[in-house]
């Protein structure tokens, strides 16, 4: 007879008996082993015996409270991941405690097939965290398979120049394949930006350094989903203002993950910025013309191009006149003119790239 080896230990944290209960119950039957308590303070004291691989606390609790719990923990216990139970109405509560820390947040009532998927992606996102920080080279090892898929779809589209750092560049393209690993379609959406933000850097006389940090930052733009639920990132129709406010997190959430990392600070700027609009009224700082960085005014053109011409969960594509139009439409406000002037004079030479695919 074997034993089976559990999937992680998890400390639950919940001064409801009932959400201990069932919490305990649909993680256990996922192959998680459980342990549940009904304070922070006693939290706080088993920390201190026992060693658990993720958290999960309820927001609200007498005493400390999830965030503060959150705080004590994730200080001494860096190796663990966190998570926060929220209700519904607390959505922009979950929404501040991953941006002070927390690898996700959970809903209630508690969908316990989306706590599961939930708690193990936080534990994937820990260990290539830690893995990132110790053994960068490692990371490919780790996602081999899906870092082979995407390298093939990048090659399908155009070979990307010779990395000046081949290890660097082959830790580039492992942390992308970390959000390959959630949603495939992201992974493609990545690599099609990375290729053509190359081509408008060489047309608007980029050196060779300023091309590889704009192709790094673009093809990490979007490693930030990897923080957001899949209710929201998946979702087939259109997002509440309360899921908006989630979702517009992943350029913060991507550039704590990517700012850490020496050699990847200049494109840790452009998965900042990549959301800023050229007129001031893009986020998360509100940026406005050349204070936004050129490789995310690139980044900024060359996405949303990608978007409109490929299917979206929540839209089929559209053609490949629409999203000429909707970038002519743009210029000025949302999008640098003299980038949109070079992109479409790449398409205006090259015509859509989906027929090329």
């Amino acid at each position: 007879m074997s034993l089976k080896v559990p999937r992680g230990r998890i400390l639950i944290v919940d001064d409801e008996p009932s959400n201990r209960t069932q919490l305990i119950e649909g993680l256990s039957a996922e192959g998680f082993e459980c342990r549940a308590l009904a304070s922070g303070v006693e939290a706080i004291k088993l920390l201190e015996l026992e060693r658990f691989d993720a958290l999960i606390s309820d927001l609200r609790m007498p005493g400390i409270s999830g965030l503060t719990l959150l705080e004590t923990a994730r200080t001494k216990y860096p190796w663990m991941s966190f998570l926060i139970a929220t209700g519904v109405d607390n959505v922009r509560v979950g929404v501040d405690a991953m941006k002070q820390g927390a690898d996700d947040y959970i809903l209630k009532p508690f969908r316990l097939g989306a706590v599961a998927v939930a708690v193990e992606r936080a534990l994937e996102k820990k260990r290539l965290e830690l893995d990132s920080e110790a053994y960068p080279g490692r990371l490919e090892d780790m996602v081999h398979g899906r870092t082979k898929q995407l390298r093939a779809a990048i090659k399908s589209i155009q070979p990307a120049p010779k990395a000046i750092s081949q290890a660097n560049d082959e830790t580039v393209k492992a942390l992308g394949a970390t959000l390959a690993m959630r949603d495939t379609e992201t992974g493609r959406h990545s690599g099609r930006v990375a290729c053509y933000c190359l081509e408008i850097a060489k047309a608007v006389g980029c050196s060779p350094e300023q091309m590889q940090q704009i192709e790094r930052g673009a093809y990490l733009h979007d490693i930030g989903k990897t923080g957001i639920p899949d209710a929201i990132l998946k979702k087939p129709g259109k997002l509440t203002p309360e899921e908006v406010a989630v979702m517009r997190t992943h350029s913060r959430i991507g550039y704590e993950f990517v700012c850490h990392i020496p050699f990847l600070a200049p494109a840790a700027e452009i998965v900042l910025a990549h959301h800023e609009r050229f007129d001031g009224t893009g986020y998360p700082q509100g940026l406005k013309g050349d204070d936004i960085p050129l490789g995310a005014r690139i980044v900024a053109v060359t996405e949303a191009f990608d978007v409109i011409v490929h299917d979206q969960p929540y839209r089929s594509a559209r053609t490949f006149e629409d999203a000429i139009a909707e970038l002519r439409r743009c210029s000025g406000t949302q999008f640098d003119p003299k980038v949109v002037t070079a992109f479409l004079e790449w398409l205006e030479l090259h015509g859509d790239p989906r027929e090329q695919q």
